[in-house]
């Protein structure tokens, strides 16, 4: 994996630099960003993977029409997704730290799981 890099699209922004002292990862929406250490980045990263795996799981259990949240959550971190088990929003909790959240739309949420699944940062 590349030192650096940043994936981005209309509402969504994912960054990685290694060399960053403190800050390592980048989220991102329309209005807002915020830079995560490398283990809040790792941290969201499992917990996008987890969420994604659990809606495909879901989904052979749920009637065409129905809607599901679905929550993963760590000390740190706490990630919802809702929506249809392929077209769901995300919005996350940061609870260490700085503290924020975040949200996306349904759009930019499939995008950021995608780019989740091809990062290998270690």
């Amino acid at each position: 994996m590349d030192q650096r890099f940043t994936k981005e699209g209309d509402g969504w922004r994912l960054g990685w630099d290694a060399t960053a002292p403190c800050y390592k990862g980048l989220l991102g929406g329309k209005a807002w960003a915020i830079e995560l250490t490398e283990a809040e980045f790792q941290t969201f990263r499992r917990l996008v993977l987890e969420i994604s795996q659990t809606m495909g799981t879901i989904a052979a259990e749920l009637m065409e029409a129905e809607r599901i949240t679905c929550e993963a959550e760590s000390d740190d971190l706490w990630l919802e997704a809702e929506g249809f088990p392929d077209a769901y929003s995300l919005r996350f909790v940061l609870a260490s730290g700085r503290r924020c959240e975040g949200e996306w739309d349904t759009v930019a949420a499939q995008h950021i799981v995608q780019a989740t699944h091809h990062l290998t940062l270690f």
